[in-house]
């Protein structure tokens, strides 16, 4: 009997077409969730009502762009899902607007008694960006795997359709690093051809090229990062330089949420505030800036 296999779009699959698309998948999907988590971290809210959750304000802010901030007289403070439309005011911000929550809950509002916290200044959110880092980051992975396999593996095999089942199994026991590979009396050495594709070692270039892509994410999420590959140490202002477009890619983000905060204080009468939950201790850039100017002069810092 013929080997079964599953058809996709009429074209055949075998077990490891499945296998690679599991693998494609699960490295896809662990670079959204390991990208959303550093996404919905990276600012600290002070002065919110025990009933507000930060992680799901943070989490429609990155999926929706958007959440809304108000009062309800049994649940409390509250931010949640908005649905927006209808008149704007001259700033082009939603008069009306529809406060829900996948529980059923709906309440209609307007720019009386709430207030709409945006994700950043353009009023977009973060998952774009996101899924097309994690994109590029998994195909690097797989490129990696892909390549590493080829080291061990570089050849293509030739036999006979009758002993292909055969030259499979023997190539699951060399694929499985066993010490003795054992052929039957029914395997034929003369039908066989091994032909090198003499495959290239490329993965320590695409692991660079990850680590850049990597980095410039970071940079996006203003997270401090060194996006250099300078393998000496770097000076004090090479470290400025690569943090100012850090704290330049979290502006837009931070003024947006800490305008929001001014609007409800304002409204409401609290005092809530946000900053970017990553702090920089001045002191240490100082010094390392001292040990930088020392080495430059030649100075031995140790004595």
């Amino acid at each position: 009997m013929g080997r079964k296999r599953k058809r996709v779009n009429g074209i055949r699959k075998n077990g490891q077409f499945w296998e690679s698309l599991y693998n494609n998948e699960l490295s896809y999907h662990n670079y959204i969730e390991r990208l959303t988590e550093l996404s919905i971290c990276m600012f600290d809210w002070k002065g919110l009502p025990e009933t507000v959750d930060t992680r799901f304000l943070e989490l429609c802010l990155f999926m929706d762009g958007m959440c809304v901030f108000f009062y309800d007289e049994v649940l409390g403070y509250l931010t949640l899902q908005v649905m927006i439309g209808g008149r704007l005011d001259v700033y082009r911000i939603p008069v009306e607007r529809t406060a829900f929550a996948t529980n059923g809950y709906f309440r209609k509002l307007d720019n009386t008694d709430s207030v709409i916290i945006f994700n950043n200044l353009v009023h977009t959110n973060s998952v774009p960006q996101v899924y097309e880092t994690a994109k590029r980051l998994y195909e690097f992975d797989r490129t990696i795997d892909v390549n590493v396999k080829a080291q061990k593996t570089p050849i293509l095999i030739s036999c006979e359709e009758s002993q292909r089942l055969t030259m499979k199994n023997l190539y699951m026991q060399y694929d499985g690093n066993e010490p003795f590979i054992f052929g039957d009396k029914n395997l034929n050495p003369n039908v066989l051809k091994a032909i090198s594709t003499q495959a290239p070692f490329i993965a320590d270039k695409i692991y660079q090229l990850k680590t850049q892509y990597w980095n410039e994410m970071l940079t996006y999420l203003g997270i401090a990062n060194v996006n250099t590959q300078k393998k000496e140490r770097l000076i004090t202002d090479e470290v400025l330089r690569n943090l100012g477009g850090t704290v330049a890619s979290r502006e837009s983000r931070l003024k947006a949420r800490q305008q929001a905060c001014k609007q409800i204080n304002d409204m409401f009468g609290l005092n809530v505030s946000c900053e970017f939950a990553e702090n920089f201790d001045s002191g240490e850039l100082d010094e390392g800036e001292k040990n930088t100017d020392s080495e430059e002069r030649g100075d031995n810092v140790n004595e």
